[in-house]
């Protein structure tokens, strides 16, 4: 009996260990793009490709789970070229482009050298009814997003994003003395997206729908290995619950509005119901469940993670913090009672944006971005071949003292005036495939930081909590927070 439990013991793991390997090769091997160029491999940017089908992604995952995922870009800059390198990443030959020239290179010559490109792991998560690709997906959602977020429309948000953000405080801060900033941030900008998107404000239906967001955000950026236990199984599991609950809503809508009962202009998820195809086709209700979701994933995590630093950031720095609550009591003293905030209110609040930007250069909630090339591509004196992956880092530029002085230090004054130099501060990515969502951001960002610096004053519990990457940014334990109540304007 104790020789057969020491054999299970070393056999077990060993199975499993062989099972995830020969699946993960089959899943590569089988998925993996062909390069259809004839690029002379010597002409390969320099680099290496790592263990074989595993390439380095494994090490490029971990140093953000250590909290450096600058770490990963940094040495292979310095040790194979600053502009350009190679290496294999989710099964995938990789290019990794670094420094402004690379992000103009890119962002420049979207659709003629390079399209947007997404791991496999996005097709199986987002799986589409037409079986079409993620990027086509893509392409269709950011036609439909300029009706909702064009300036009149964010203008009508505002009042909006005002009444939700103090209902939230006062449902999740007030008569606190501790809680943590994190997920009560991914509560604020997923009910605001809950709100504007299906026009749902009950906090329990909130609740229950976000409950399954994270297991799905964490299997994005993953090795695709479907099995129990693995992140990306998990992330499957979450996206079929999340779209079986878009799914039950998008048919009680239109239900509400064959009787009636909602406005066909009310929110995105109306629009979605009555728009047609160039042939007078309805959209299908699991391709609208698949774009919702995309949405509330996309406007979930990336604006909580900025929110969360931002807290960090003012908690360290007493004297930022009182810039931003000047800046705010301010705009508060200008309103009558009860008035709301209204898009001129936005407009003042330049130094508070400031502070934000700079949070997100020193903690992009997008550490960078995936292209595939569409044609062989030459750049710093090597060839890229056709079908390769090419990745772009905000950490090549953010924080290099090249083009930000002192890159440590906290200073808003970055942003004053013409700002920082074109390409090398990349939050919301550039070019044609600008971040569509970037204004929505800029208003749920200051409409939260309008009241939360009103309110309280605030100090980390934990001084030096880590930050990891998983795929976004993330204080390793939500950023607990100490708080003290401030006297507000009414």
């Amino acid at each position: 009996m104790e020789s057969m439990l020491l054999i299970s013991l070393f056999l077990i793991p060993s199975l499993v260990l062989l099972t995830s390997t020969l699946y993960f090769i089959f899943i590569f091997t089988s998925n993996k793009s062909q390069s259809s160029s004839s690029v002379d491999p010597s002409s390969y940017p320099p680099g290496k490709t790592g263990w074989p089908v595993v390439g380095e992604t494994i090490e490029f995952l971990n140093t953000g789970r250590r909290g450096v995922p600058e770490n990963f870009i940094r040495e292979r800059m310095k040790k194979y070229s600053e502009d350009i390198f190679r290496t294999s990443l989710l099964g995938e030959s990789f290019a990794v482009l670094c420094g402004p020239a690379a992000n103009k290179f890119l962002f420049s010559n979207e659709d003629k050298l390079v399209v947007a490109w997404w791991p496999k792991t996005f097709d199986k998560i987002f799986p589409s009814p037409s079986k079409i690709s993620s990027q086509a997906e893509a392409k269709k959602m950011r036609k439909l997003l300029p009706q909702f977020l064009k300036p009149e429309a964010l203008q009508r948000y505002i009042p909006i994003m005002d009444r939700v953000a103090m209902q939230h405080f006062d449902r999740e801060w007030n008569n606190k003395k501790e809680i943590k900033v994190f997920p009560l941030a991914k509560n604020y900008t997923f009910g605001l997206a809950c709100h504007l998107f299906l026009s749902i404000d009950d906090p329990a239906r909130i609740e229950e729908l976000g409950k399954p967001f994270g297991d799905l955000a964490a299997g994005l950026i993953s090795l695709p290995i479907d099995l129990p236990g693995t992140a990306f199984s998990i992330a499957i599991k979450a996206s079929k619950l999340i779209r079986n609950e878009l799914l039950m809503i998008i048919k009680q809508r239109k239900r509400d509005l064959e009787e009636k009962k909602a406005l066909q202009t009310q929110d995105i998820l109306s629009y979605m119901l009555v728009a047609v195809d160039d042939d007078g086709n309805f959209m299908d209700e699991l391709d609208i469940a698949n774009k919702i979701l995309g949405l509330l994933i996309s406007g979930h995590d990336t604006a909580s993670a900025a929110i969360a630093f931002i807290m960090k950031y003012l908690a360290e720095l007493p004297h930022i913090y009182d810039e931003v609550r000047k800046e705010q009591m301010e705009i508060a003293c200008s309103k009558g009672p009860g008035e709301l905030l209204n898009w001129d209110d936005i407009q003042k609040m330049k130094y508070s944006w400031n502070v934000a930007c700079e949070v997100m250069r020193l903690a992009p909630p997008l550490q960078g971005a995936f292209r595939e090339a569409i044609a062989d591509i030459n750049y710093g004196g090597f060839s890229v071949p056709k079908g390769w992956k090419l990745y772009v880092s905000a950490h090549s530029t953010h924080k290099n003292p090249e083009y930000f002085t002192q890159p440590e230090n906290f200073d808003p004054t970055r942003f004053e005036g013409k700002g920082p130099a074109p390409y090398t501060y990349i939050p919301f990515g550039g070019g044609p495939r600008m971040c569509p969502g970037k204004e929505y951001a800029r208003l749920e960002i200051l409409v939260f930081m309008h009241h939360v610096a009103r309110r309280y004053k605030w100090e980390k519990v934990l001084p030096d909590e880590k930050i990891v990457v998983n795929p976004l940014p993330k204080p390793a334990e939500g950023l607990p927070i100490r708080l003290q109540s401030q006297v507000i304007q009414i």
